[in-house]
């Protein structure tokens, strides 16, 4: 889950110094030769990531159906240090739309001693990356890798138009699969799995698949990998948590001295950009966790006083931030906005019911919701807020598709240590609390002040020591 500045601030910023691998990177060692199945192909050095390994994976289009003609290949990136004594370590990033090969030297390097120990490996997932990437322009220009700004319906169709009948097959049900034909391919029993924002959903839906591949396993930034009250596409959570977050900011000193979250919905009450406002918010984050740093954005930042000023009758500074802050443009090899609907609409579970719900029923049940959400479900924003989000108007004009079956099995059986920041808008603190409920070997460290994907943007220490202690101990 991921909002339109992650592909500059969430892997950006922090591994925007990846211009090295660490020494556990190198030297580098052919993969070996398997006599049958799933195999890594036509090795060669990562382009810009010196000391790791590029090659190529092939999949079935649909895992349902593995024998069919149809498939895709998928960039796979490797550190060389195949006898690493703790095994293998399977990063996975977010969206979903983002890849993951482009990062391997950037997040070794930032947990260089988990690189000593473990090999690194990382993979476009499908839909994603220099060599896959869905190609829907106009989504692309109009919302990059928002979550929550709605795109055009043209826009949409012109997607669907895109994918054609391939849209049933971007979702992460696929890509659990896609990941142990991976796990085959290393020649890996056992491996263990580490995924950031959208990558905790892909990682805990594997390794409930799996549990029996996965030794342990880490999620930073939770995106709950079951939906069971079916309202996580309207987003509720994260409106709710709006409040939270900015009071506390506001609590931390020098004090405020006023009610930021009553702020907030006031403007929600009498803007007509109130889901813009959101959006902007959810995306501020990735520059400045405090929500509070002047300095941030090249001086445009302390967005609780922006906020404070708009609803006393000043809003230049408000709408400065929502003007800097606009989406749309990206590149698709840094993140896919066509994969990211595909996937979206495919997994999740909406006021009308799922992707195979038709599309003319879809906007009667959305307004009943609309009607029915009561205050507090939304509160600082509002009902129209909620039904107003990227997720749920992309989706509401999405075309019929196969709907993915969330795990059979809910639990996670295996040690989970879960990491977030309490200034997480993105994937709020609550939903990690609710998917530690899943985790009976589980334990969850909040990161005091920080926002959004701890392993790469932390500044402080207190998360990944706790990742390095799990995996090392």
């Amino acid at each position: 889950m991921r909002s339109r500045l992650t592909a500059v601030f969430a892997l950006g910023l922090a591994l925007a110094a990846s211009g090295g691998a660490t020494a556990a990177a190198a030297p580098q060692a052919p993969e070996p030769a398997r006599p049958s199945g799933p195999k890594l192909t036509d090795p060669h050095p990562c382009a810009d990531e010196p000391g790791f390994t590029c090659s190529f994976l092939t999949v079935p289009l649909d895992h349902r159906r593995p024998r069919a003609k149809d498939a895709l290949k998928l960039q796979v990136a490797t550190a060389g240090n195949t006898g690493a004594p703790k095994g293998v370590l399977l990063f996975l990033t977010g969206g979903p739309g983002q890849p993951g090969a482009p990062f391997i030297g950037g997040i070794s390097q930032r947990m260089p001693e988990l690189a000593t120990n473990y090999r690194f490996v990382m993979v476009d997932q499908r839909g994603t990356g220099e060599f896959g990437a869905i190609d829907c322009p106009r989504l692309q220009a109009e919302v990059d890798g928002s979550d929550i700004e709605p795109p055009s319906p043209a826009a949409v169709k012109e997607c669907a138009g895109v994918l054609g009948d391939r849209r049933h097959y971007f979702t992460t049900e696929q890509t659990a699969g896609d990941l142990d034909l991976l796990r085959q391919a290393l020649g890996v029993r056992k491996w263990t799995v580490d995924g950031v924002s959208y990558g905790t959903m892909t990682g805990a839906t594997y390794a409930a698949l799996h549990p029996g591949n996965v030794n342990r396993l880490v999620l930073d930034s939770v995106l709950p990998f079951v939906d069971p009250q079916h309202d996580d596409m309207l987003y509720l959570t994260g409106q709710r948590a709006t409040a939270r977050v900015l009071r506390d900011a506001c609590e931390t000193a020098p004090a405020c001295g006023f009610d930021p979250a009553e702020d907030l919905a006031w403007l929600a009450r009498h803007r007509d950009d109130a889901v813009l406002i959101w959006d902007m918010l959810v995306s501020y984050e990735f520059a400045d966790p405090s929500y509070r740093d002047a300095s941030a954005l090249g001086g445009l930042g302390d967005v609780v006083s922006a906020i404070h000023d708009a609803r006393n009758g000043d809003p230049a500074h408000l709408d400065r931030l929502l003007q800097a802050l606009d989406s749309g443009g990206g590149d698709i090899a840094e993140y896919s906005s066509g994969l990211h609907i595909a996937t979206i609409c495919g997994d999740g579970h909406f006021p009308w019911g799922t992707s195979e719900t038709p599309p003319a029923f879809r906007k009667a049940a959305l307004e009943r919701t609309r009607k029915h959400l009561p205050a507090r479900a939304t509160w600082p924003f509002t009902a129209d807020t909620a039904v107003g989000n990227g997720f749920v108007q992309e989706c509401l004009h999405w075309p019929w598709a196969r709907h993915t079956a969330e795990p059979h099995r809910a639990k996670l059986s295996v040690p989970v240590l879960l990491v977030n920041g309490d200034h997480d808008l993105s994937t709020p603190l609550e939903w990690a609390r609710e998917t530690l409920r899943y985790a009976p070997r589980g334990r969850l460290v909040v990161v005091k002040g920080a926002s959004h994907s701890i392993q790469n943007r932390e500044r402080g220490t207190q998360g990944r020591e706790a990742v390095s202690a799990f995996l090392l101990g």
